[in-house]
């Protein structure tokens, strides 16, 4: 039998004890599963709640609908920022949630089957059990939004293998469940079919690593070794200057290098400029001085220009066409960049 859990959240996120784990289901299929700020406080009191509850061996974070979350709620952020509330306590909240994902003292386990992106990554990818089926489509696509890879991504990106997580969080790439394997963001590869038999185990036994190895299959990666030697080779600059310089000349008889380009040529310069310069720093950070990092990039990008210009082209008056500020990649002053990460006047994430 089941017994619901009341930790809040609004009916947009739900709680159970089912048998040996503590069960989280994303329930806004209408919106995606974008993540809200009741979700994010409901679901750090669920973990506070179950790490110390013996009857709980794992929690399994589960979405209904065909998404696993396709990020933050964008639209309330976009409407807050322009009402001039810019909604810092919402991403202070969501980062710190972060951290309490990555150190929970039990298996998390977070099962993927649709779109996973920024805010969904969040509360799936920094778990100890990253789940992926054949329905399941990975990205950080901020920078196309005026944005940057936030909830961690300094800390999970920069430390994939061959500049994979640089490619992935300067353009924006979509990947599914056999590059992520490959690339060791997800840890297991599960086929859709077999989700209920997975959470019916894990439920009876709490044996979390038993259960998914048993339901696990390989799945080969979809990006070839020629296009993964590309990417290795342009994006292990930090430097988004020399990146495209690098592309330009390569472009011509490289297919991957045209693509990153013509992708990197549509998004924010000034994210560009961002990310690469956070994705540099971040291999070098703990989680937690990602995260503080990361407060202080969204601190200044709430109250830039760039964010709401893509929320408008992107979502609101759905033109399709961003004006940058500034316009280009090489107009970009680097001292501008700099300031994204100064220390914040007045207390930052852990003060």
């Amino acid at each position: 039998m089941d017994f619901a859990e009341d930790f809040g959240g609004g009916g947009e996120i739900r709680f159970e004890l089912r048998g040996r784990i503590g069960l989280v289901t994303l329930a806004r299929p209408a919106a995606l599963n974008a993540v809200t700020h009741s979700m994010v406080k409901a679901l750090a009191r669920a973990l506070d709640a179950w790490a110390g509850d013996d009857a709980v061996s794992a929690v399994v974070v589960r979405a209904e609908g065909r998404a696993f979350s396709a990020g933050g709620d964008i639209v309330r952020i976009y409407e807050a920022g322009r009402a001039g509330r810019p909604p810092v306590d919402f991403f202070a909240d969501e980062y710190r949630l972060n951290l309490q994902i990555a150190n929970f003292p039990k298996p998390y386990v977070a099962l993927v089957d649709g779109i996973v992106m920024g805010g969904g990554v969040g509360i799936s990818f920094h778990g100890s059990h990253r789940v992926m089926t054949e329905n399941a489509v990975f990205a950080m696509p901020e920078v196309g939004i005026g944005f940057f890879p936030d909830v961690g991504a300094s800390y999970l990106l920069s430390r994939l293998k061959g500049s994979f997580g640089a490619y992935l969080g300067l353009t924006g790439t979509r990947i599914r469940r056999g590059d992520a394997c490959w690339a060791g963001l997800a840890t297991h590869c599960i086929d859709a079919a077999g989700l209920p038999a997975v959470l019916d185990g894990v439920a009876e036994t709490g044996d979390v690593a038993s259960v998914l190895k048993a339901a696990s299959s390989p799945a080969p990666a979809e990006t070839d070794e020629a296009a993964l030697h590309s990417i290795q080779h342009h994006f292990a600059v930090d430097d988004v200057g020399a990146l495209v310089a690098g592309l330009e000349q390569a472009s011509a008889a490289d297919e991957l290098a045209r693509t990153a380009l013509a992708a990197l040529r549509s998004r924010s310069p000034t994210s560009l400029h961002v990310t690469a310069r956070m994705l540099s720093a971040g291999s070098m950070l703990s989680l937690d001085e990602c995260l503080e990092l990361e407060f202080r990039i969204v601190n200044r990008m709430l109250a830039g220009h760039d964010f709401y210009e893509g929320i408008r082209a992107a979502i609101i008056d759905k033109d399709g066409t961003p004006r940058w500020r500034p316009a280009t990649i090489e107009a970009v002053d680097s001292s501008d960049i700099e300031r994204y990460f100064e220390p914040l006047g007045g207390g930052g994430l852990w003060t």
